[in-house]
């Protein structure tokens, strides 16, 4: 299993290799190779800053000699005109790696900009806010990171770490318990300690849940905020409680008032636009 620099390392390579090609021809026909020069990152929207450190990486993974000088961090809140950072080098690596280190910065920005939003809507209710898988292919681990940067709480990060019976595995187990009885075999017979949540699609399913037990978390699955009420009060504390399916920015804080401890929102990361900003020459 790959690490998550080494997942990033990964991530970088692939991106250079898509854009450069077999060389970026533009700036090698009219850039001499000895030229030196910096540039800033100018901040051009309102929102919470996030992916310096990841566009650190990208500058030393393409060309070690550039330097970075960091003015504002991960999850400062910034404002148009602000510089994020100032970078000096030669001016072919500036170029070079001008559009991935935008890319990763806009979309984390933007990641983090709207899960902060979403934080905010809920202070003060004791829900946290939580990403899905609903990530970019390539990009989950810095979509995630973006999503901390935010305030928000990853909820898993792949398959691996924690076992999520949804409907289908639910309905391909035949049944709520046969799901749940074989996650504790296959977690004995591996040795394994994850955490089991289930989803639940009804109270007929979430009493099947409760007679069964066996898990730490329960998913309302779609349910309505008055419904989400009554399951919280029938689940009366014994299990961390999660709502999911088709919130949005104006219905959370209604869903959090119910008493859940987790609300999941795919949009942070399925749906979000990036935060405008540039990298200009200084």
């Amino acid at each position: 299993m790959y690490t998550v620099d080494q997942l990033e390392d990964k991530l970088i390579d692939l991106a250079f290799a898509e854009d450069i090609g077999d060389g970026d021809h533009t700036t090698l026909c009219c850039i001499p190779e000895d030229a030196m020069g910096k540039s800033h990152l100018l901040v051009k929207e309102e929102g919470i800053l996030a992916g310096v450190e990841m566009a650190k990486k990208v500058f030393a993974r393409f060309d070690p000699t550039m330097k970075v000088t960091v003015y504002l961090q991960d999850g400062s809140h910034v404002k148009p005109g602000d510089i994020a950072f100032l970078v000096e080098g030669k001016v072919r690596s500036l170029l070079q790696t001008e559009r991935l280190m935008l890319n990763i910065m806009q979309r984390m920005s933007g990641i983090a900009t709207m899960t902060n939003k979403y934080v905010e809507q809920i202070k003060g209710t004791g829900a946290h806010v939580l990403d899905t898988r609903k990530t970019t292919p390539g990009l989950r681990m810095i979509e995630k990171q973006a999503v901390k940067i935010g305030g928000g709480m990853n909820h898993r990060i792949g398959l691996f770490d924690m076992i999520l019976l949804k409907d289908n595995h639910v309905d391909f187990a035949g049944g709520i318990a046969n799901a749940i009885n074989r996650c504790h075999k296959y977690l004995d017979n591996k040795n394994l300690k994850l955490k089991i949540e289930i989803e639940v699609r009804n109270f007929d399913e979430l009493q099947q849940v409760l007679d069964c037990g066996g898990v730490d978390r329960i998913m309302l699955d779609n349910f309505s905020p008055e419904d989400t009420k009554k399951a919280v009060e029938i689940i009366a504390h014994r299990y961390e409680v999660e709502s999911s399916g088709g919130i949005t920015f104006d219905t959370i804080r209604n869903y959090a008032e119910q008493g859940v401890d987790f609300i999941s929102v795919g949009a942070l990361t399925h749906s979000v636009k990036g935060l405008d900003m540039s990298f200009k020459a200084c």
